[in-house]
């Protein structure tokens, strides 16, 4: 499993510049093992919110995980303002990067990632297989 270090620079869109990576590098699939930088603002959904907040900046991304497939992405981010409160919930669109967004991916050459439904859940969970499977 190959690793991919990246910087993204100020004014990318955090969620649509990861997104689109994976495809970049001759796969559609990638986890996120970490992410630390900073935000003009975040937009996040919190756990089971049907919308995603807007939390407006300067904020300092703690930590920033989730996975990449060619459906979408699942990804989790907590931030902390300039007064050291901390949120966290799902990453959503129109977080956009201050200074820098340091993110390391673990591509999956191999592999495939997609989502379906589960009974147990009730949602689309992952579902890792490799290619030609």
């Amino acid at each position: 499993m190959p690793f991919l270090p990246l910087r993204l620079s100020p004014g990318a869109d955090l969620r649509r510049a990861l997104e689109a990576l994976p495809g970049s590098q001759g796969t559609d699939s990638a986890f996120v093992v970490a992410g630390m930088g900073s935000l003009v603002q975040a937009s996040l959904r919190y756990a089971d919110a049907p919308d995603a907040s807007t939390l407006a900046g300067p904020l300092e991304i703690l930590c920033l995980s989730g996975s990449l497939s060619a459906l979408g992405a699942h990804l989790h981010m907590s931030v902390a303002d300039a007064a050291g409160r901390v949120y966290g919930g799902h990453l959503g669109y129109g977080s956009t990067v201050r200074t820098t967004a340091e993110v390391l991916l673990a591509l999956l050459p191999h592999g495939t990632l997609t989502r379906e439904h589960d009974e147990a859940t009730g949602f689309k969970e992952l579902v890792v297989s490799r290619k030609g499977n």
